[in-house]
């Protein structure tokens, strides 16, 4: 029998630490590296990545929209990275925000998580804002194949604010629930089956690090037991300080997520630094 996605994840978080490596190959990036703004640039950045992580760190996610600006060359680019990482012995989270309803959706899940596809990662991040109920058959899948979903609820981005903190009038929710909240409590009741107990379960949720919990109203017990990968460190502001203080006793099924904070140090710094960081993180989940 295959082992879950939580209990892999787990294992290996305890085994390096919480970080989570973007693979983001932004133009910039590509130019400060010294390398083509094409698939070629892709892959080798990618692969530099791969190669700095595998061993030092739980999880790497590409970003997939910088692959996605080259076509069908920049998703051969993405395959041949994802595998290499998995080979790696790493964590694959495609980072695609795929959301949809009906077959489409079921398409996009059949694309990213299962066995034998030529993009299989081992998780993906998903949006529900075409309503939580519409990702079941996604949740399903990622289940019945032991892979993983990671599901948008408080993003760090000022501009979701509005929308995440809206309270929801569904009655079952109660009055002071917000939308972030209400996702949260829709996706993470498959955590709490027994198949699950005393492990992770196979669906997170994001809450970006800068993000304040008892403003969305997410508290630590719909968390129990769930993976959350935490955007928002490094580049963006949050410091590994932030892991234990924004998350409290839900800090440690945190990924603390950083791409140019690391990606920014080229490709001779990088596996340093992703060593160093892990360590920082580790060290204050300690106490």
């Amino acid at each position: 029998m295959t082992e879950s996605f939580g209990a892999r994840l787990r294992a290996a978080m305890d085994r390096f630490g919480p970080l989570c490596v973007g693979i983001d190959p932004h133009a910039a990036l590509l130019d400060q590296w010294g390398l083509a703004q094409d698939a070629d640039g892709l892959r080798s950045f990618g692969l530099a990545v791969v190669d700095a992580a595998a061993g030092r760190a739980a999880v790497v996610k590409p970003q997939v929209a910088f692959f996605e600006r080259f076509g069908s060359r920049g998703y051969a680019a993405l395959e041949d990275i994802m595998a290499a990482a998995r080979d790696a012995g790493l964590i694959v989270l495609a980072d695609a925000k795929r959301g949809d309803i009906g077959s489409t959706m079921a398409g996009y899940a059949a694309a990213w998580l299962e066995a034998g596809s030529p993009l299989e990662a081992d998780a993906v991040t998903i949006s529900p804002y075409l309503g939580p109920e519409s990702l079941r058959e996604t949740l399903t899948t990622a289940v019945r194949a032991d892979k993983g979903v990671f599901v948008l609820a408080a993003t760090s981005n000022p501009e979701a604010a509005a929308l995440q903190t809206a309270r929801t009038v569904d009655v079952a929710g109660g009055d002071e629930q917000t939308v972030a909240a209400r996702v949260t409590r829709d996706v993470t009741w498959v955590n709490r089956s027994a198949a699950f107990e005393g492990s992770l379960g196979p669906v997170g949720v994001v809450i970006g690090a800068t993000v304040d919990r008892a403003e969305v109203g997410i508290g630590d017990e719909i968390l129990a037991g769930t993976p959350i990968l935490a955007p928002g460190f490094g580049a963006q502001g949050a410091t590994e300080a932030d892991l234990p203080a924004r998350f409290g006793p839900v800090a440690a099924n945190v990924l603390a997520s950083e791409s140019r904070s690391i990606l920014s140090m080229g490709a001779a710094g990088i596996a340093e630094t992703i060593s160093i960081r892990n360590q920082r993180y580790q060290e204050v989940l300690r106490g």
